[in-house]
């Protein structure tokens, strides 16, 4: 893989489970990860992944991080590592990095009940 400069204000908003997710860096480019600028909206779905591993870090606000029903208080500087099979939504006004490995897969995403 080449090396590859992005910048958010270049990169579009898509909605997904979480709000919405600015992704800067994608399976499409070659990386071994997906980086991705979330902006978590008060509703969020609890959502799990199979194959997927992801790793927040919260830039701005605070909230809750629910991971299989159990909440867990977020503010700026908390990092979550979610492993595939959790499932989880983050409760609140947040603004998080998202990093992903294996790189994000949209197919890999399935709502949940819990």
């Amino acid at each position: 893989m080449p090396a590859l400069i992005r910048r958010l204000e270049d990169t579009p908003g898509v909605d997904c489970p979480c709000g919405v997710a600015r992704r800067i860096l994608t399976a499409a480019d070659g990386a071994v990860l997906s980086v991705h600028r979330v902006s978590i909206r008060e509703d969020s779905r609890t959502h799990y992944h199979r194959r997927l591993t992801e790793t927040y870090y919260v830039l701005e606000g605070e909230g809750v991080m629910e991971l299989d029903g159990i909440g867990h208080p977020l503010r700026p500087g908390t990092v979550v590592h979610i492993p595939p099979g959790v499932r989880h939504r983050a409760v609140g006004r947040l603004e998080v990095l998202n990093m992903v490995v294996p790189p994000f897969d949209p197919d890999d995403e399935f709502e949940s009940e819990v």
